[in-house]
């Protein structure tokens, strides 16, 4: 191969700005969350609109425990993760690929039209959810969701990880009206090892745009995992940096349950988790304790 073809190929390769990984992307190849991909020499999300999981939910499932109470999300999800996290309680949608995909091409339109069309038949449908899998993978469909279900009267609700760079969320400014962000632990370790360097600063940027966004609700979920993040300790400085941004933020401590590759443990004890809360309860006036 020549120099000048060697240059040419290398100029295909492109970098994926999505989330902290920033994976380098052969042509015709995808990142490590299997949901973006090189196409003619641009990243783009290879599971716009394709869904392996359509549900109608009720809000408190997302969890959002303070935000439109007993209302109902036509919920939406894709394939594709940034992370790894062992104890997954949503592996088989979270780690699903293009071969689990049940509706392809559903583009934003037919998916908000599906929720108008909910809606008539239950005025407790108020939107749409991106969940299941990690939705900011694919955060052009959330966009494009996002601004048609505002056209329609709906909601577009977010549950995610959060680890996602500022550009994509700046993106996405105005588009969401509650999330729901997944907060692991305050340890920079413990997010390298499931979602790469830099994953806690991106999750806590992320936080703290949302709590900041004055037509966003937010909540907040750790999911307490025996030997990961229940030390007390830790979700006591969890709570007071979530105090520090409002301490009104609802905070979600829920319960462990053996899964995917965590099937040897016991789940969380539920006298653990509400101990737990009310370490947390000393900064934050909201928390709730789930799947208990």
């Amino acid at each position: 191969m020549s120099e000048n073809a060697h240059d040419a190929d290398a100029r295909e390769v492109r970098t994926c700005a999505c989330c902290p990984r920033l994976c380098r992307i052969a042509p015709g190849g995808r990142g490590f969350c299997r949901a973006r991909q090189n196409v003619d020499g641009a990243v783009v999300a290879s599971n716009y609109g394709r869904a392996t999981s359509l549900a109608l939910d009720p809000v408190e499932k997302k969890p959002l425990a303070c935000w439109k109470p007993r209302s109902l999300l036509l919920s939406y999800g894709s394939y594709g993760c940034n992370f790894r996290c062992p104890f997954c309680q949503n592996w088989q949608i979270s780690q699903a690929g293009e071969q689990d995909v049940r509706w392809h091409g559903l583009d934003a339109d037919e998916l908000v039209g599906a929720a108008c069309r909910e809606r008539l038949h239950d005025r407790r449908v108020v939107g749409v959810a991106h969940t299941y899998n990690e939705p900011l993978v694919g955060w052009e469909f959330v966009r494009d969701v996002g601004r048609l279900a505002h056209e329609r009267g709906l909601s577009n609700v977010l549950v995610s990880n959060g680890c996602a760079s500022p550009w994509v969320m700046g993106r996405l400014d105005g588009l969401v009206d509650a999330a729901n962000i997944d907060l692991k632990s305050l340890l920079p370790t413990v997010y390298e090892r499931y979602g790469g360097a830099g994953s806690l600063d991106a999750v806590r940027a992320t936080i703290e745009r949302l709590a900041a966004a004055p037509d966003c609700h937010l909540e907040v979920t750790t999911l307490v995992v025996p030997g990961e993040n229940d030390d007390p300790r830790e979700i006591e400085a969890m709570a007071r940096w979530l105090a520090s941004l409002d301490d009104q933020i609802p905070y979600h401590l829920s319960r462990f349950f053996p899964r995917w590759r965590m099937t040897n443990c016991e789940p969380t004890p539920t006298d653990e988790v509400r101990a737990l809360a009310r370490v947390a309860r000393r900064w934050l006036r909201r928390v709730f304790v789930g799947n208990c």
